[in-house]
């Protein structure tokens, strides 16, 4: 076969491998697109009851646009960032998630009337409270599940699962009261 025949064959084969989900070069979005995911507790350390709050952020490069966790119009239902909460332990989620600040557009091609999209950086934010059978010491949390999602203005690509995980250092301490506003929440997790 002639030289200029395989690098012909070569060529095409590593296009047709770029568009197959799963392989390396279906990922190459996610390295132009993302800055840095970063989670952190805030604070980072708390006494046993405590509430803190977990916060994930999402940079993203110039261009670049992702989504909250949920839209109210149904028919932008699948344009959202898939983020699940791991089971009840030192570290109990409660309440929703909060998606920072979102912007909308009308997609009226797509039917849709509102589309909340975030631009630049992502912060979602997620009440925790430091069980009050928690052990002291530092515990790493993660999370069940972050897929990303990311667009700029021609494409949208396929989420992408992104590892997530922080540290929450409980202090040895005595148990503080859990908030009013969590303690039904708590109490259910721990089994009461």
């Amino acid at each position: 076969m002639c030289r200029a025949c395989v690098v012909a064959v070569a060529v095409v084969v590593l296009a047709a491998l770029s568009a197959v989900p799963g392989t390396a070069g279906a990922q190459k979005w996610y390295e132009k697109a993302v800055k840095k995911v970063d989670a952190k507790f805030v604070p980072a350390e708390a006494k046993p009851g405590e509430t803190v709050t977990f916060a994930l952020t999402v940079e993203l490069n110039e261009g670049y646009y992702t989504y909250p966790t949920a839209q109210p119009d149904p028919g932008a239902a699948g344009m959202v960032n898939v983020l699940k909460v791991p089971k009840p332990g030192a570290a109990i989620f409660v309440g929703a998630v909060s998606d920072g600040k979102v912007q909308t557009k009308a997609e009226p091609e797509l039917g849709i009337k509102e589309l909340r999209y975030i631009p630049g950086t992502a912060t979602y934010a997620h009440k925790v409270v430091v069980s009050p059978k928690a052990a002291p010491g530092p515990t790493t949390v993660k999370l069940t599940e972050f897929a990303l999602s990311v667009c700029d203005k021609s494409n949208c690509f396929p989420p992408k699962k992104v590892p997530v995980e922080a540290v929450l250092k409980v202090l040895n301490a005595p148990a503080v009261p859990v908030e009013k506003a969590f303690a039904e929440e708590v109490k259910k997790a721990l089994g009461e």
